[in-house]
């Protein structure tokens, strides 16, 4: 998990930074962390839509500039031509609704996260799917794989 808080420093999100790491036979196969897409103007210089509209957390993800760490990393392995089925996603929070179908379709298999997320539907649909889902609290001392 130390290296999805470590690729979440490259957000360039102005409300939450988080990363994503796609992992399958103890190999990184692709990395992901929240921004706007390749060539667009950063937050930072434009400023914050969601912040300027007053849009809650968790609500509303198309009033957005940016994807999220879980779709940048999707995209990653599938431009390079990585094959993601079966693979672990580790990300520092708990995934989205939009993300958890993501996951769902891409093949993936287990998902640890950090933080939690408010997204009932996400975490109804994730459990549906037979995806592994854990919370990761580095405190109970769970061995990664």
């Amino acid at each position: 998990m130390d290296i999805t808080h470590l690729v979440a420093t490259r957000s360039s999100c102005l409300r939450r930074q988080v990363g994503a790491v796609l992992v399958k036979d103890r190999n990184i196969l692709a990395t992901g962390y929240n921004g706007v897409p390749t060539g667009i103007t950063h937050c930072e210089a434009v400023g914050c839509l969601r912040e300027r509209l007053n849009v809650p957390s968790g609500e509303r993800h198309e009033l957005c500039r940016g994807l999220h760490a879980e779709q940048n990393a999707i995209i990653q392995a599938a431009k390079h031509g990585t094959n993601i089925n079966g693979a672990t996603l580790y990300c520092t929070t708990m995934p989205c609704i939009i993300c958890t179908k993501m996951i769902i379709n891409a093949g993936i298999s287990r998902v640890l996260y950090g933080e939690g997320y408010a997204d009932e539907l996400a975490q109804e649909m994730i459990i549906e799917s037979g995806v592994t889902i854990s919370h990761f609290a580095p405190e109970s001392g769970e061995q990664l794989p």
